[in-house]
């Protein structure tokens, strides 16, 4: 069944990817992990759509439910992943292979787990060119040289010859980053790739993903716990809590004028809008493991504004308007309540 949040995008455009009620799940010993349940989202050419959420919520399992990169006890049960009208769920595994590092592309926190330890940056990135496309190895190298020279990488001449163990942290996660950028994909999934680098450096790299989107029509994903980035580099916000989208809409509707409790507890525990000599507030308790989650509503037992409706699942309530958003809640914070949530 498609959701009523998937039909009202689609309707604005068509998207580059339309995620539909997608559910990956996880069997264990002691039951079912919902890792992602009932996901459903859309990014349109030149977008770039922020997912934020506490580590567990589901962020980075639907970034690699859309890769197809979930292996067992992992399996997606449920639910459509349309690329251009193509469902990927339906493919082969060879025909996701032609799909991966071509038309989607995805930068990892780790680098490591895009970089080979034992093949020179060269070899790499020259692999990644040729894997899809009939060029020269010139060609293929000339791309190369360019790409790391795009995320600030001086003398790429010589790194290129190096091995990854020659670089530092920051510095593999460049070359990472340069890798995605080779085959100019339709979409760019990444997760929390800039962790790793110096504040410089991050903000050169979010100004080349900006440009790509606006010039090539990249569509973009950015997956992260700082809202301080996605608030100047997104277009729509994705909130996620334990597996589930909580809250949807554009950067300035659910930055300024939160609907779920959850995200008001987000945006008014960052440092950068904590008040000097007041304590910095914090939303009670941990999330809870995706094994035992409480009945209805899964942050009721951490939320304020919590009541006995809320042992019953709530619905998505989509809110009519020019810009499309949605939430899942019973009792949402209208504007005058969310003031404190302003970033």
């Amino acid at each position: 069944m498609k959701s009523p949040l998937s039909k009202q995008m689609r309707t604005r455009q068509q998207p580059v990817l339309d995620v539909q009620n997608l559910q990956m799940h996880f069997a264990s010993r002691d039951g079912v992990v919902r890792a992602v349940d009932e996901v459903s989202f859309s990014i349109g050419r030149g977008r770039v759509l922020g997912i934020v959420g506490e580590s567990g919520s589901g962020k980075s399992m639907t970034a690699y439910s859309i890769m197809r990169l979930i292996d067992a006890p992992g399996k997606i049960v449920g639910g459509r992943v349309l690329l251009h009208g193509e469902d990927l769920l339906q493919k082969s595994s060879q025909q996701m292979r032609s799909v991966r590092g071509n038309r989607i592309a995805m930068i990892f926190q780790d680098p490591m787990m895009t970089l080979n330890p034992v093949l020179r940056i060269d070899t790499q990135m020259i692999e990644a060119v040729r894997a899809h496309h009939a060029v020269s190895r010139d060609e293929a190298l000339r791309r190369a040289r360019e790409a790391l020279v795009r995320v600030g990488i001086a003398s790429p001449d010589e790194r290129l010859q190096s091995y990854p163990h020659q670089f530092s942290g920051g510095m593999r996660q460049r070359v990472a980053i340069a890798i995605a950028l080779l085959n100019q994909p339709d979409l760019i999934i990444c997760d929390e790739p800039t962790t790793a680098l110096d504040v410089t450096i991050q903000g050169q790299i979010l100004y080349e993903m900006q440009t790509l989107c606006r010039e090539a029509g990249t569509a973009l994903i950015w997956i992260t716990h700082d809202l301080s980035v996605v608030a100047g580099l997104a277009d729509e916000l994705c909130v996620m809590y334990a597996g589930r989208v909580v809250e949807y809409g554009s950067v300035e509707q659910v930055i300024n004028s939160p609907r779920h409790p959850y995200t008001h507890g987000l945006i008014a525990s960052s440092p950068s809008r904590n008040q000097r000599g007041q304590p910095l507030h914090q939303i009670r308790g941990a999330t809870p493991s995706l094994l035992y989650l409480p009945s209805g509503c899964a942050f009721r037992l951490r939320c304020e504004c919590a009541t006995d409706q809320c042992k019953v699942t709530p619905a998505l309530t989509v809110e009519e308007g020019a810009q499309m958003r949605s939430w899942r809640c019973f009792h949402p914070l209208q504007e005058a309540g969310a003031e404190a949530g302003h970033v």
